[in-house]
């Protein structure tokens, strides 16, 4: 046993949730780190955590410098700190420690010819969102060809005008005016204006 394992009072949690060649010990080597990771983005302090969870924070703070491998009875007791389940975090799907702010150079560009499309957050195939900030060039049109998929999509315009067909239904927005579909009724986008239209869009699931 550590010395600052017996300074922390917490020697009994400490020997409950050590290495041992058990089967019901978690394993992954990034236990910490991600919980470390979730803990942050929840704004949580160790201590709030203890609370929250009735793990001591001596505990707490050795499985995050991955010096215990705890139970998985004892890390799900961590985990109802938090509103999200054991395999959430340790699964293959979205990771907590992921970028929640984008600067304007970090959107990608999806779009082509004199219609930009810039996604936030590209890349993450998990996500079942997607936000654009779209920007339609005079005379520029989604095609002739009506847009038909899955989903729902949903946007305001910023900036210029933009004429929207759905289905058999066709509206010129303003700044400030708005819409809101079903994405498998058809649909086409056209700049019949004369200065850039710019719209901030989310469309789930993704489209592109």
């Amino acid at each position: 046993m550590s010395k600052n394992v017996h300074d922390t009072g917490d020697a009994h949690d400490a020997r409950d949730d050590g290495p041992s060649p058990s089967p019901d010990r978690v394993e992954q080597s990034d236990v910490g780190e991600r919980l470390q990771a979730l803990r942050r983005t929840f704004g949580l302090s160790q201590r709030e955590l203890a609370k929250r969870s009735g793990i001591t924070n001596a505990t707490i703070s050795l499985i995050e410098q991955n010096r215990v491998s705890p139970s998985v009875a004892s890390l799900k007791r961590v985990l109802s700190g938090f509103p999200i389940s054991l395999a959430e975090v340790f699964g293959d799907g979205p990771h907590f420690d992921e970028p929640v702010f984008f600067r304007s150079n970090d959107l990608a560009e999806i779009g082509s010819g004199r219609i930009s499309l810039r996604q936030v957050g590209h890349g993450e195939s998990s996500r079942k969102l997607q936000v654009l900030h779209e920007r339609y060039q005079p005379g520029s049109d989604t095609g002739k060809a009506m847009l038909v998929h899955a989903g729902e999509e949903a946007g305001v315009v910023v900036g210029g005008t933009i004429q929207i067909t759905v289905g058999s239904r066709t509206e010129v927005l303003g700044p400030g005016d708005a819409y809101y579909f079903q994405s498998r009724l058809p649909h086409r986008f056209c700049n019949l204006g004369e200065e850039i239209c710019e719209i901030v869009s989310v469309c789930t699931p993704p489209t592109f």
